[in-house]
């Protein structure tokens, strides 16, 4: 029986565009770069930053650095507080909770971040455990925030008591790796057919269908299905 339940935060529990986007425009700025459009930078939405700025303007490991630091300047004050919060996700969380489920957070996100979110739009008490990158570079890997967040749950890999959810291919990819199911969301920031590819064992397309899958799977085990 299903127990446990890990969440994605951005493009999964909240939208995160506008805060991000806009950060990653200031960034590019600072190095000369002009990008008017903040939808080209939704691809931002859901990796590593580092690994952003070198893929998409083929930046140097040092120059993604600072580039990841110029963000910091205007998300550390203002871009954390233009996330909102998905229509129906405050509901899901509380039926959730009251069928048994602990709910968890892992996120590439700073946990500083990730805490002050989830805080301000009054969603922190729903998670037992909330697990982020650190500040410094370590655990930005998809793979290794679920590991943390599986040791502070005092779970192991490959629990079938467990699923992560997620919106992008990352979360399945981080879940696979560590032996456990993802579901991914069809709302957020992946590309068509991405989640698809990546061979995410669920879909759902709301957090009200998102809600009506984890409380039928909450009873059984195994199954492939969308909702």
């Amino acid at each position: 029986m299903i127990s446990k339940l890990l969440f994605d935060l951005d493009g999964t529990l909240t939208d995160p565009k506008e805060g991000i986007c806009k950060s990653v425009q200031y960034a590019l700025h600072a190095f000369g770069i002009e990008e008017p459009d903040i939808d080209k930078l939704e691809p931002f939405i859901g990796p590593p930053l580092m690994d952003s700025f070198m893929e998409f303007y083929g930046m140097t490991k040092e120059r993604a650095a600072e580039a990841v630091d110029k963000y910091r300047e205007r998300f550390s004050v203002t871009g954390w507080s233009e996330n909102i919060v998905y229509e129906g996700v405050p509901h899901m969380l509380k039926g959730l909770r009251d069928a048994g489920y602990v709910l968890a957070v892992a996120s590439s996100k700073p946990t500083v971040f990730v805490e002050r979110i989830l805080t301000h739009f009054g969603l922190r008490d729903a998670f037992s455990v909330v697990v982020g990158s650190e500040l410094d570079g370590r655990r930005t890997g998809k793979d290794e925030v679920i590991a943390e967040a599986l040791r502070q749950l005092f779970a192991k890999q490959g629990d079938e008591d467990l699923l992560m959810i997620g919106d992008r291919k990352f979360d399945v990819e981080g879940a696979h790796a560590l032996g456990i199911r993802c579901v991914g969301v069809t709302y957020g920031y992946a590309q068509p057919g991405e989640l698809t590819e990546a061979q995410a064992d669920f879909l759902a397309a709301s957090p009200e269908k998102l809600l009506e899958l984890l409380l039928e799977l909450r009873e059984m085990k195994g199954g492939t299905r969308h909702a």
